[in-house]
């Protein structure tokens, strides 16, 4: 008898979450009758539809908190939702698992009624919330305090955590006292089949020599206004010849913006907002060095940016913070610049390569190797596949005995991993989303 899956996401609507629609794409394939419940939103606006075999239910939700008062009144609304909307998939479809996905830590209180019923949960850890919160605000009060207890409470009532590297598995065992055994690390990588290189487009580089890319979401910890900075320290030592194009959405975008014209630099930097999967793909694809300046904190220290990893599978230099986790990641991909002295050092590592064509080949394809094979999604579906078989009949269910919970090397022989694989990859084809990025419109004539 085929496993029923709920998955459960409040931070983004899928499909436009990345990770969570290739885990659902993957479990699907793999055999698992999966149905997802995330918010409308970033472009998803129906509240119903079927796509690629999987179910898809959303429910409305404010708008994006941005302050804790606001996002008290978010996650509150999407609790309730929740709830309401878990119990009715339930008498309808009915699910033999609950995967929750944070942000925030609360999802646990939507699972523990289902787990009577022996409905098991799984928690996917995309975020250290107490981490997070003190990066934002930089204060340890009531609401951080809130955010440790609420960690607790999740890893508490978990059957097993899926946790997106091994900083994130050390949390799991050592703050939510859970055992290695149920604690597995499913990485967040590319799809190879859709996220590949395109012809650069020498125009994107508004007439300069260089272009300097970078993607992600505009909010507070990614580090932006550093990045503001360095744009205006390397116009002023007189390199004119570099333009920098960062792309996607976010809370803090409009106030990007403002910076831009306040600092006089609108000939060196633009923010694009969301763009399609094409356009980013052209963007990146024509930069000649990709940057990360993530801000030096614990929760960047400790948490895997996908944006290093889409860099590298387009084969591009990478200039960033020397932070634990993105170091893991890109390895010898990266130029890893000191928390001392930020803007100059940063800027001094994006000239370097720029003015070293042949460091920032041999580079490139450092990482564009490391990522096939190592990092790419297709490597993380068997890690995936064996935290669901711990808690469908312990491992022994139609998938097949799976136990392994450290880095995964992929097995040709294990059929169900290879549907999982080949599914994802069939279904994701032209069809990848990530924070700020828009749909792609042919995704949204097939499904949306």
């Amino acid at each position: 008898m085929r496993k029923k899956i709920l998955i459960i996401v409040e931070n983004l609507p899928v499909p436009f979450d990345g990770r969570v629609w290739k885990e659902a794409c993957s479990l699907s394939h793999a055999g698992y009758q999966v149905t997802v419940l995330c918010p409308r939103g970033k472009g998803e606006l129906k509240g119903y539809e079927h796509l690629k075999g999987i179910h898809i239910y959303r429910h409305p939700l404010p708008g994006e908190g941005n302050s804790v008062l606001g996002y008290i009144w978010e996650y509150t609304c999407a609790l309730f939702w929740e709830v309401m909307y878990s119990w009715w998939i339930y008498l309808r479809r009915g699910f033999d698992v609950i995967q929750g996905c944070n942000p925030p830590d609360d999802i646990f209180l939507v699972a523990l009624p289902f787990k009577l019923f022996g409905v098991k949960f799984i928690f996917d850890h995309h975020d250290a919330n107490p981490e997070l919160y003190f990066s934002k605000y930089e204060r340890k009060d009531f609401f951080y305090k809130v955010q440790i207890w609420l960690e607790k409470l999740t890893f508490r009532f978990s059957d097993v955590v899926m946790s997106t590297n091994d900083s994130y598995k050390d949390i799991a065992i050592r703050r939510g006292g859970l055992a290695s055994e149920n604690v597995f690390v499913v990485r967040n990588g590319p799809d190879l089949e859709s996220f590949k290189p395109v012809p650069a487009k020498p125009d994107l580089k508004r007439g300069k020599r260089h272009l300097v890319g970078y993607v992600g979401t505009m909010s507070t910890q990614e580090g932006l206004d550093i990045l503001l900075d360095v744009a205006d320290y390397i116009k002023k030592v007189g390199r004119t010849d570099v333009h920098f194009t960062c792309v996607g959405g976010g809370p803090e975008l409009a106030a990007l913006r403002q910076m831009v014209k306040e600092k006089h630099l609108s000939d060196s930097i633009e923010f694009t907002g969301r763009v399609s999967e094409a356009e980013l793909l052209d963007v990146l694809s024509t930069a000649d060095v990709c940057v990360n300046p993530d801000k030096p904190c614990e929760m960047n220290d400790i948490s895997t940016m996908i944006k290093i990893m889409e860099y590298m599978a387009l084969g591009k230099p990478i200039v960033q913070f020397d932070l634990k986790e993105g170091r893991f990641s890109a390895q010898e991909a990266s130029l890893y610049t000191s928390h001392r002295n930020q803007v100059e050092a940063f800027a001094h590592n994006i000239l370097w390569l720029l003015d070293h064509p042949e460091e920032r080949k041999r580079m490139g394809e450092f990482g564009l190797r490391r990522v096939e094979k190592e990092l790419a999604w297709a490597h993380s579906v068997e890690n995936l596949l064996a935290a669901y078989a711990k808690v469908t009949d312990d491992g022994k269910g139609e998938l097949g005995s799976v136990s392994r919970n450290s880095e995964p090397e992929i097995s040709p022989k294990s059929p169900a991993l290879s549907r999982a694989v080949i599914g994802a990859e069939v279904t994701q084809k032209g069809n990848s989303f990530r924070h700020g990025v828009a749909e792609n419109p042919q995704a949204t004539r097939d499904s949306l």
